[in-house]
């Protein structure tokens, strides 16, 4: 019975180890490049990483999944833009944050934008196709609403 369960323990451990987690761009410079190239919408993620509850859940339930990173890799670029109390971030990437956080009237969190970027002249406008944030469901609920916000494209 015990070689069973250790069995059961180690495989899950493995399982867990090897999960993969979406590759999220914290340059919105670096984001926008990606998307351009890649001829992806930009997905932004607003967040409270380390004091905003419903963030965290919007991460483990759906961000941290492995179905999430599939769709995310064929369907976007990953943007995450972080608004900690506690953790320290760099001065440009601070900056870089609350500018965006401005120009899209963020008033809660999470927040989740998806849009189209377009720089003419070396300016970056953002062209919104939707908005959500977190939805109780899990991941396959969220990504309904992701795919009606991305048939705007």
């Amino acid at each position: 019975m015990k070689l069973k369960f250790f069995i059961v323990f180690l495989g899950l451990l493995v399982q867990t180890s090897f999960a993969q987690t979406a590759n999220w761009y914290e340059d919105a410079h670096q984001a926008v490049a990606a998307s351009n190239k890649a001829n992806k919408p930009l997905l932004i993620f607003f967040t409270g990483s380390d004091w905003c509850g419903w963030c965290k859940r919007l991460q483990k339930e759906v961000f941290n999944t492995q179905e999430f990173k599939t769709w995310a890799d064929k369907n976007v670029v990953l943007l995450e833009l972080d608004f900690p109390r506690k953790n320290n971030q760099p001065k440009n990437i601070q900056i870089q944050n609350q500018q965006i956080q401005a120009a899209f009237s963020i008033q809660g969190y999470p927040t989740v934008w998806i849009v189209t970027p377009e720089v003419n002249d070396g300016k970056t406008n953002f062209v919104p196709l939707g908005r959500t944030g977190y939805e109780a469901g899990g991941v396959s609920k969220w990504l309904l609403t992701a795919n009606s916000i991305l048939k705007n494209k």
